[in-house]
């Protein structure tokens, strides 16, 4: 008996470069037939030209309703359903709390959150109807842990964070799957060509969120992560009949968490006295 997964049908966000190519390449080369997408159709012509008969394209900017529902359409018309839904589009910008620009913050979170959210609730009823099929929503070690310049780029993935546990735990008993991916620094265009600064930097904040700002534009290029084990990482996820609801890719990420988790643990015990004394009386626990 052969052990080879049986072929599934994916839908990809963000195929152009970064995670969402090298995981597209990585599906399609483990014989699964891939809906590869990017905004652009040139961006992706190699990759259907390399596959055609397991792979088709389509142009998606996941901030623009029409072309969700067009890439949703085509995937079900090409290929009759969709088994993994990749919501990986998406994009960092670099400021300071204060320094941030309106415009900006709203459209990264346009694509990074809304996006995300459209893809998923266009998915979503095809699989319910199914009854299967596997999310994954690509997070950031930036969805867990929020430091200077990234905190609104942590803010839209956070929001992932929490859209991917809610949908877990809803859509469980109906057999989909849900799990949130959170890389730490991987070689991909993140830190370069995608990556938006702010205009206007303050000089107070230069010694903070202005040197986090450098450290992180002059990681480019020397990242640590590969993106081709991250994409192989997500080709267990989509092939796996039970994922884990999360998953951490890289050392950095996973050194970083497990320090706020335990710093989390001791300020708990720190403050747990005045935790409990917020009950009314008679609900206090006994201490």
């Amino acid at each position: 008996m052969s052990d080879t997964p049986p072929s599934k049908v994916w839908l990809i966000t963000g195929c152009s470069t970064g995670f969402g190519r090298e995981t597209a390449l990585a599906a399609l080369a483990a014989g699964h037939r891939v809906v590869v997408t990017a905004r652009r159709a040139e961006a992706i012509a190699d990759i259907i030209a390399a596959y055609p008969e397991r792979a088709t394209s389509a142009v998606l900017d996941v901030t623009k309703a029409e072309q969700i529902a067009a890439a949703t359409h085509h995937a079900l018309e090409v290929f009759g359903h969709i088994d993994v839904l990749v919501n990986n589009a998406g994009y960092g910008y670099l400021a300071a709390i204060e320094e941030g620009e309106e415009a900006e913050v709203r459209a990264m979170f346009e694509t990074n959150f809304f996006g995300l959210l459209a893809m998923t609730r266009a998915v979503l009823p095809h699989m319910r109807k199914r009854r299967s099929g596997t999310i994954i929503n690509i997070s950031s070690q930036a969805g867990l842990i929020a430091n200077p310049t990234t905190g609104y780029y942590s803010s839209s993935k956070y929001a992932v964070e929490a859209l991917s546990e809610s949908l877990s735990k809803e859509v469980a008993s109906l057999g989909i799957r849900v799990c949130a991916v959170a890389p730490g620094l991987f070689k991909t265009d993140w830190t370069g060509r995608s990556m938006k600064l702010v205009s206007e930097p303050i000089d107070d904040y230069a010694e903070v969120a202005g040197a986090r700002r450098e450290m992180i534009v002059g990681m480019h290029g020397k990242e640590q992560g590969d993106p081709k084990k991250a994409a192989a990482a997500i080709l267990m996820l989509g092939e796996s009949d039970n994922p884990p609801h999360h998953l951490l890719l890289g050392h950095m990420v996973l050194n970083a968490y497990r320090a706020k988790l335990a710093t989390i643990t001791e300020r708990i015990a720190q403050w747990e006295e005045l935790t409990l004394d917020a009950d009314f009386p008679e609900f206090q626990q006994k201490r």
